[in-house]
């Protein structure tokens, strides 16, 4: 079966996978991708290149399985600038396992560099390092080795429990909106605005471009999602106000890389003074201010994107027993007019 992608360096990796073998090779134009791919195809069918130098699955090492992974697979991911960086680390960091066959990696083996992991790293990153293994595996065996175990299955995975109840003060964020009118980037104050308003992702915030705000009905649209869903987003009156007020220079309405946005966060909390909050706060945030507001989950479901309404209420709805107070004393009838 042969695959044809397109490279970061823009050009085209064509390849094929074949019972016992697999072959792979980078062209400048995809009409010569193409054509090489049919061509092989066919030399397989007629058996041409049985016993030639394919690298036969159970000589392959788990860098290679890495490597067919990161080229083939996770370049067509919305994730794979970062499954590509979690490989790249793996076969430079970790070698002694990388060059393992797979015929003769054990699951000792994947147990004891998950402990290793351990002690560097939370377990949330060793469960989606894990997860890469397995991936990269399965897709060296194919379904033509059904019959062979992934080891990596074998391996208990590390408990998670990265819940946060962090929320943001009053003067925390007057804080932050101060910190960002002193620096340098312009479009930092409108963008954690618009995190906290509408409670996007960051990735969902840099991918807007402004024909995807519909300004009649006060929506953004996105089109890729980390679900894979799209969803209409809508915008309360700030953040309408917000996106009103951008320069419309490019295509997008935040034209940042995601590193500029991460760095230039750390900066304003930095010179804010807050600590221990995470971008990704304001999402949460967002999901408590509206519940608070009085509105239902279904409502607040729809505007954060979630498809579980369990995820919503455990890991963002960042309630605290003294909001309950302050509503419960809010409804407090009146004794004195009873």
């Amino acid at each position: 079966m042969a695959t044809i992608v397109k490279r970061p360096n823009g050009k085209w990796q064509a390849s094929i996978r074949h019972v016992d073998a697999s072959r792979s090779k980078t062209f400048t134009q995809r009409a010569d991708a193409v054509k090489w791919a049919r061509q092989t195809e066919i030399a397989y069918e007629r058996g041409e290149l049985c016993g030639q130098q394919e690298q036969k699955l159970e000589d392959r090492t788990l860098a290679t399985a890495l490597e067919m992974y990161r080229d083939e697979v996770a370049v067509l991911h919305g994730s794979g600038p970062n499954e590509t960086a979690s490989i790249n680390a793996m076969l430079r960091d970790h070698s002694w396992i990388c060059c393992k066959n797979l015929d003769e990696l054990t699951a000792t083996d994947v147990s004891k560099w998950r402990d290793l992991r351990l002690e560097c790293v939370k377990p949330s990153t060793v469960v989606r390092e894990l997860t890469l293994l397995r991936s990269a595996i399965d897709y060296a065996l194919g379904p033509e080795r059904s019959d062979t175990v992934n080891v990596v299955k074998l391996v208990k995975r590390p408990r998670v429990d990265d819940r946060r109840d962090r929320t943001v003060r009053p003067e925390e964020w007057h804080a932050l909106l101060d910190a960002c009118d002193a620096g340098q980037q312009p479009l930092l104050k409108p963008f954690i605005v618009m995190a906290r308003e509408t409670g996007m992702r960051r990735g969902e915030l840099l991918s807007v471009q402004w024909r995807n705000v519909n300004w009649s009905q006060c929506t953004i649209f996105l089109t890729a999602t980390k679900n894979g869903r799209s969803r209409n987003v809508p915008l309360s009156p700030p953040a309408v106000e917000t996106v009103s007020d951008l320069p419309r220079t490019h295509a997008h309405i935040f034209p940042m890389s995601a590193n500029a946005v991460r760095l230039g966060w750390q900066r304003i909390r930095k010179r804010a003074g807050v600590h221990d909050l995470r971008l990704h706060d304001l999402r949460a945030q967002c999901a408590t201010d509206w519940l608070l507001r009085g509105w239902s989950v279904a409502e607040v479901q729809l505007l954060t994107g979630h498809r579980d309404p369990t995820v919503l209420l455990d890991r963002y709805a960042r309630l605290k027993a003294s909001d309950i107070v302050q509503k419960m004393r809010a409804f407090q009838p009146d004794k004195s007019v009873q």
